[in-house]
């Protein structure tokens, strides 16, 4: 039991750091929503994730045949997890980018939030869609990292309970600063284009890639801070 503990802590970490992508898709597609029915979303967003991954774990033998190779194509060789991880990426492009550009091209006009069940359904299903790419890789990377069935399923039940708690400051931040709403796409942009490289074999390590967002959130915070200062100056 003891020798577990490290493992479990280990990638409950990793946990928590895949997901904050998760997060964020979520926030960013709950603010389209009215008030009431942001937090609905970024529940069962989160508890349909959990499920998925259980889910998931308990076809374990089928989610690692994922990894053994399709078909080959042009000296890259093409696995299941591959494909999904090439379709989960250009979705996240597309939404990205369509996201950024109502931000910014279409700044000026009124956005009418979706007050229907069918746009809260829409929603949702985008969330498992996404859901689906990242519970598939954090799957097989849990797998890679130990080999106690019972620490995979405590990891995702605990990583989905911390992200349930840090989900709604995480919306309101993002919500209250629209700078930051612009860093969070371009955030998941850079997602989108890793999860493609991944699955065209052009691994790029997540390491630089977080790296590279905390940078940018510090300079944000640095310059949202200066900008606040000479505003109370002036």
């Amino acid at each position: 039991m003891a020798e577990s503990i490290i493992p479990l802590l280990s990638l409950i970490a990793l946990e928590v750091i895949l997901g904050i992508d998760n997060i964020i898709f979520i926030s960013i597609l709950a603010d389209r929503l009215p008030g009431q029915q942001q937090k609905k979303l970024r529940l069962w967003g989160l508890t349909l994730a959990m499920l998925m991954r259980l889910v998931l774990l308990a076809f374990i033998s089928w989610i690692l045949k994922l990894d053994q190779s399709l078909f080959t194509l042009n000296k890259i060789s093409f696995t299941g997890k591959s494909l999904i991880l090439i379709a989960g990426g250009l979705f996240l492009l597309y939404k990205s980018t369509k996201e950024i550009y109502h931000k910014t091209e279409m700044a000026n006009v009124p956005v009418i939030k979706a007050p229907s069940n069918a746009g809260f359904s829409q929603l949702l299903g985008e969330i498992i869609l996404l859901d689906l790419v990242f519970s598939v890789d954090s799957i097989i990377t849990a797998v890679g990292m130990v080999q106690e069935l019972w620490v995979m399923y405590a990891a995702v039940i605990i990583t989905v309970v911390i992200m349930m708690l840090a989900s709604g400051p995480i919306s309101s931040f993002i919500s209250r600063h629209p700078s930051f709403k612009i860093l969070a796409l371009c955030f998941l942009l850079m997602i989108g284009v890793a999860l493609l490289a991944d699955g065209l074999g052009f691994h790029i390590p997540k390491g630089y890639i977080y790296f590279s967002m905390a940078f940018a959130f510090l300079v944000d915070v640095i310059q949202m801070r200066t900008v606040g200062k000479n505003a109370r100056v002036e």
